[in-house]
C-alpha cells in the first residue's frame, strides 16, 4: 500500500480530534460568550 504508516494514521486522528474540540469550543463561545461575559461583569460590579 502507498500509505501504510500507522504513525501517520495516529497523527491524523489526533489532528482531527483537536480540530473537532477546537471547533466545538469556538461554537460554544460564540453562542454563550456574551452571556458569560455579562454574568462576570455583573458579579464584578456588585462587589
Amino acid at each position: 500500500m502507498l500509505f501504510s504508516s500507522s504513525k501517520g494514521q495516529g497523527l491524523l486522528e489526533y489532528a482531527l480530534l483537536i480540530m473537532l474540540v477546537g471547533t466545538a469550543v469556538i461554537v460554544i463561545l460564540a453562542l454563550f460568550g456574551t452571556g458569560v461575559g455579562n454574568m462576570f461583569s455583573n458579579i464584578v460590579t456588585s462587589i
